[in-house]
């Protein structure tokens, strides 16, 4: 086995980000522990916290760490007092599209998986959403969240919508091979009946196809995928679509799982690849012990994929499913004997180093006897 050291940037960011980027760090560790690799951490600011700190959501010292780094952990950000104020010229969010963009994470990549314990907590019927296993391929550094924008004179808002040729077949390269991988359907969703971008897009994956000609490719309107997501999501394998396609969809398909605490997700291009939870900020929860770590737990998993360690996210994954076996959950997915934040994760740390002995010690966990790590 050939053991690996990594630099890995944390950016816990704003309300529950620290909670949930503490419990992948923890796993992480375990992973180092159990497999000899070994990772360092290098805690830096991005958000709201850095507009506090320092004035700018995305400090230069942040960025020239996350530019050295093999890949970058981060929590969430956000902030209320910037949420509810249309005003402010300042925002969390900016320092995530100016990393995003700096970094060149063109590909949002994001697993949807409805977990059979947990079919009851989606407001969609268990039947509808069993067995379904799809991943969004989100293109991240284009379109209408990046083109020109403004307001004229007399008022009129506009946001203009762009594609090059080679920002779509750098991803879609991407979502072929995954699909090659995977059961060899890819669904390109556009509106090419209404946008030139769209049909754009169209013909550059048709022209790209053919060097995949084992994956079966079909298109869909982007109203009807929304609708099919919730009607028949089994039938989706790997989707690519467009950024703002993508942000609503990949939203929308959270439902499936039952908890937004659940979906990890993967930024990657041409530098170090970024890694985070889907999930918001949450600042309700913040400081309370009951935000779900799990998104972010398997968000470090898909970082373990990219370091090229399929055995170590095998184990990440398998200790996150006797997690939902045993039904050592936060509140949201158990609100009969709910564990904490920290619990959830060192229980998942424990199946990690010992998966044999991981029922041994959820004893020891509820009693918030956390004895390593």
């Amino acid at each position: 086995m050939e053991f690996l050291s990594k630099r890995i940037v944390v950016l816990p960011g704003d309300g529950i980000g620290p909670e949930v980027c503490g419990e992948a760090v923890r796993v992480l560790k375990a992973v180092a522990e159990r497999f000899g690799h070994h990772f360092t951490f290098d805690y830096r600011l991005m958000g709201a916290c850095a507009i506090d700190a320092t004035g700018c959501p995305l400090p230069d010292a942040t960025l020239e760490a996350c530019h050295q780094a093999d890949a970058v952990l981060l929590g969430a950000i956000g902030d209320p007092k910037y949420d509810h104020d249309p005003t402010a010229k300042v925002r969390p969010e900016q320092g995530l599209l100016a990393l995003r963009k700096s970094l060149g994470l063109y590909a949002n990549i994001r697993p949807v998986t409805a977990y059979e314990q947990l079919l009851d907590f989606s407001p969609l019927r268990p039947d509808r959403i069993a067995g379904t296993d799809l991943l969004i391929f989100r293109e991240l550094t284009g379109g209408v969240y990046f083109g020109e924008k403004g307001r004229t004179a007399d008022g009129t808002a506009y946001d203009n919508c762009t594609y090059h040729p080679e920002e779509i077949e750098r991803i879609a390269h991407r979502a072929f091979r995954a699909a090659q991988g995977r059961r060899q359907k890819l669904t390109l969703v556009d509106k090419a009946n209404v946008l030139e971008t769209s049909r754009l897009w169209r013909e550059v994956i048709q022209s790209i196809a053919p060097e995949y000609p084992e994956v079966a490719v079909d298109y869909l309107f982007v109203d009807n995928a929304a609708m099919q997501l919730i009607l028949n999501p089994r039938q989706f394998d790997v989707i690519l679509t467009e950024n703002m396609f993508g942000d609503i969809l990949s939203d929308e398909a959270s439902v499936i799982a039952g908890s937004l605490g659940l979906l990890p997700s993967a930024s990657v291009g041409d530098g170090a690849a970024l890694f985070e939870p889907i999930h918001g900020s949450y600042p309700q929860a913040k400081g309370k012990g009951i935000a779900n770590p799990i998104a972010a737990i398997l968000s470090a998993a898909m970082m373990l994929d990219h370091f090229g360690l399929p055995e170590e996210a095998r184990a990440v994954r398998d200790a996150v499913e006797n997690a939902l076996n045993d039904q050592v959950l936060t509140p949201e997915l158990n609100n009969s004997t709910a564990y904490t934040t920290e619990q959830v994760g060192s229980f998942i740390a424990y199946g990690v180093l010992d998966l044999m002995e991981c029922h041994l010690h959820r004893s020891n966990v509820a009693c918030g006897k956390i004895t390593i790590i």
